[in-house]
């Protein structure tokens, strides 16, 4: 569970999984029901880490191996996690981030061929104990998330920017990483849930909606105790 009075929710999935737009979606019912809200992502989230983010995401790292993507990916989590995350848990927000930790251990440990004992250990020393509350996995056939966030990238809507780093890997490999994610949901379903991204925007909306209720009334019942005990 992430420290502080706040919520952690990491919003992890493959590519065109349409995690942004609940994320959008959620943040949005929160704020409504006043409560202070940050939204953030990774690679990236504060100064130093969206340095990183472009050298990560354009490829410029690839040459130097998986390895040194890895250590690139850890740094940035560290500086995103101590700058903007944990400073805002204890300050009772709610902290909804797309991507985390998850995706290290699927793009770089599972389809980047990294050993387990390396990954783990970098996420130790990455996250220092700030782990998301809950884990919301944005599951759906690779080909149709390719397909998904290829055409976010079609010249005739306006946006002709190339795939990034991991986008034009290939089908097979999205599919591995697809597994991977699942994977993690059934080894750790106290923290993960998995979410079905086929289904409508609203429908899905709802139900992370409901998804998050329960924590909040938990975060709350504990802040009381705590301050009560006082």
């Amino acid at each position: 569970m992430s420290s502080g009075k706040g919520l952690f929710v990491s919003f992890e999935g493959g590519e065109g999984a349409g995690k942004s737009t609940q994320i959008r979606r959620l943040a949005d019912a929160l704020r409504r029901r006043g409560l202070d809200v940050i939204t953030t992502r990774e690679p990236g989230g504060s100064a130093g880490a969206e340095a990183l983010r472009h050298v990560l995401l354009s490829g410029a790292a690839e040459s130097y191996g998986v390895r040194m993507e890895a250590l690139l990916f850890a740094a940035a989590r560290n500086d995103h996690v101590e700058t903007v995350i944990r400073p805002a848990l204890s300050k009772g927000f709610v902290v909804l981030c797309d991507r985390f930790m998850d995706s290290s251990r699927v793009y770089q440990g599972v389809t980047g061929n990294l050993q387990p004992d390396f990954i783990d250990a970098l996420e130790r020393v990455a996250v220092d104990g700030i782990v998301p509350d809950l884990t919301l996995i944005f599951d759906l056939p690779a080909s149709v998330g390719l397909e998904r966030a290829r055409g976010r990238l079609q010249p005739h809507l306006g946006n002709a920017a190339e795939p990034d780093r991991f986008e034009k890997e290939e089908v097979e490999t999205h599919e591995k990483r697809r597994q991977a994610f699942l994977d993690i949901a059934a080894a750790q379903p106290e923290r993960c849930r998995v979410v079905d991204a086929q289904r409508p925007v609203a429908e899905i909306g709802e139900y992370v909606l409901g998804l998050i209720e329960p924590l909040l009334t938990l975060k709350a019942r504990a802040v009381t105790e705590q301050v009560g005990a006082q």
